[in-house]
């Protein structure tokens, strides 16, 4: 169904723009509290993984356990997906996207307070589980809830640009933990930072979640999701059964764009600190600016798709993605460079903006109101836990086995297999399913 044919007197019209801004604004700033609690937990394990391991436990092993507890959080993101993205598709947008900041800022807050190995036993490293469950249930639900919400609540001539910005907070909430980690590396000694220090940036974002939950209570509900709750004739989840080919078109899009993802963000420092052989200092370094300079690409890359199509922008990355990432990565392991590392990476995160920064609308344009938050977020999902969320295991087993470059190859593999996707789907812009202004 295209724009043009889904006319309506439900339309977005009379909203101000001060309104909308809010909207967008309550929407976004919220998905970025929550990714930086998420991150956060990455950022200072080094800290505090012993602190929820049994003494006799190798460094090495300590290590193991937290970042075991860290997948968890990735596997249960399906789960929180379905879930939340029917409580969004049933009771609405603003009441799942309430609930995820409430959800995310409990995590948050139990690891913060939470006693270690040495006071409660087999019990801190339980906790510290059902906090990262939470935590990843959370997530879950916040990616499908708002990509829904911020393509809904924009206006149709500027939607990719207005929808980019989940991507913008999602990166900010990586920029922020990466932030947090450098100010407090300079402020406190490691030994402090172990002690006790480690749960400070844990209650800044249960604080700041506060903050996020006063501004989704004030929402403007989608008007878009009030039309079809009065229309309703079937549960979400039988409504996706009619939409499989959507479903598998989500996982497929995903995959490379998520795979590419994680890899240039969240398994990069580690990258160059064991195979660059940079310095933590540098590495950290390097992760905090590439990605604030990628956070600002998500709304160029995103008006370009407003004026020429959603097409073109996901081509870009698939055809860069599947020619650039073996000679990037190639490249990239053979510096030592601190500038040229730099380069490298910003260069390939410009390439990956092609799929970032619009793949929330490209989703939600895909799937009528009635189904949208519930077939946004159950298969992307599945995808970021299948690809995005292992990238940086497969990468450091197959250079533990001594065969490195084979991961460029599969980072590559997957992106050329969601190219594939790419140039077989319809453009949304043009032939949305989300309502016209």
């Amino acid at each position: 169904m295209s724009s043009s044919q889904s006319g309506s007197s439900i339309s977005t019209d009379d909203l101000t723009m001060g309104a909308r801004l809010r909207a967008i604004f309550g929407g976004s700033i919220g998905n970025l509290i929550e990714w930086y609690d998420f991150y956060v937990y990455n950022s200072f394990a080094l800290y505090f993984a012993k602190q929820f391991a049994a003494p006799a436990a190798s460094s090495t092993q300590q290590f193991v356990n937290v970042f075991a507890i860290y997948a968890v959080g990735f596997l249960v993101r399906p789960i929180g997906g379905a879930v939340l993205g029917t409580l969004a598709d049933t009771r609405g947008r603003k009441a799942a996207l309430t609930l995820s900041v409430v959800l995310m800022c409990s995590g948050s807050l139990i690891i913060a307070v939470l006693p270690g190995y040495a006071q409660i036993g087999v019990a801190a490293p339980l906790l510290l589980l059902f906090a990262r469950l939470l935590q990843g249930f959370s997530l879950g639900g916040e990616y499908a809830s708002s990509a829904t919400y911020l393509s809904e609540i924009a206006t149709a001539r500027r939607r990719g640009f207005y929808s980019s910005f989940q991507y913008v907070t999602l990166i900010g909430g990586q920029v922020l933990g990466s932030l947090t980690l450098l100010i407090m590396q300079h402020m406190f000694t490691s030994a402090e930072l172990e002690a006790w220090g480690w749960r400070v940036p844990f209650i800044l974002g249960a604080a700041c979640a506060l903050f996020g939950l006063y501004l989704r209570r004030n929402l403007i509900e989608s008007q878009e999701f009030r039309h079809a709750a009065r229309t309703r004739t079937a549960h979400p989840f039988r409504m996706l059964m009619e939409h499989k080919r959507e479903f598998f078109l989500v996982l497929g899009l995903t995959m490379g764009g998520t795979t590419a993802f994680y890899t240039y963000s969240t398994y990069m420092p580690t990258f160059l600190v064991n195979t660059v052989k940079l310095t933590r200092d540098q590495a950290t370094l390097i992760s905090f600016i590439t990605l604030l300079l990628y956070a600002c690409m998500q709304p160029l890359f995103g008006a370009i798709s407003d004026a020429i199509g959603r097409k073109p922008v996901l081509m870009w990355f698939g055809i860069l993605g599947t020619l650039c990432t073996v000679p990037l990565l190639t490249t990239l392991s053979h510096t030592h460079e601190f500038l040229t590392a730099l380069l490298l990476i910003l260069a390939a995160l410009a390439i990956v903006s092609g799929y970032t920064s619009i793949n929330a609308v490209v989703k939600a344009e895909l799937f009528p109101a009635g189904v949208r938050a519930l077939g946004v977020g159950l298969p992307y999902a599945i995808a970021a836990s299948l690809f995005g969320g292992t990238a940086p295991y497969v990468a450091l087993q197959l250079k533990a086995w001594g065969v490195e470059p084979y991961f460029y190859w599969y980072v590559s593999g997957l992106i050329f297999i969601s190219l594939i996707v790419y140039v077989t789907m319809r453009d949304t812009r043009k032939e949305t399913r989300i309502m016209s202004d």
